[in-house]
């Protein structure tokens, strides 16, 4: 399974969506990505990739996109 593969993943199977709205969603865009939702996102995805996100990085995580971008600058993980 690729990164984006198991990214896309992770929000699929902690915010119970569907994949075809995960690329280009933002925090609070829909129901389930609320504050509960969000720390099951970031435990989805720190056990997906092994890492221990900072609480920065948690608080920063605003959109798939802004992830990405966090993961592969702060964590050495590519897309």
């Amino acid at each position: 399974m690729s990164n984006k593969e198991k990214y896309v993943q992770a929000f699929v199977e902690a915010l119970e969506v569907e994949e075809s709205i995960v690329e280009g969603l933002e925090y609070q865009a829909i129901a389930e990505w609320d504050s509960v939702g969000h720390m099951s996102l970031i435990a989805a995805i720190e056990e997906a990739f092994d890492i221990m996100m900072d609480t920065d990085d948690i608080i920063d995580f605003s959109s798939y996109e802004k992830g990405k971008e966090i993961l592969t600058s702060n964590y050495g993980i590519e897309f």
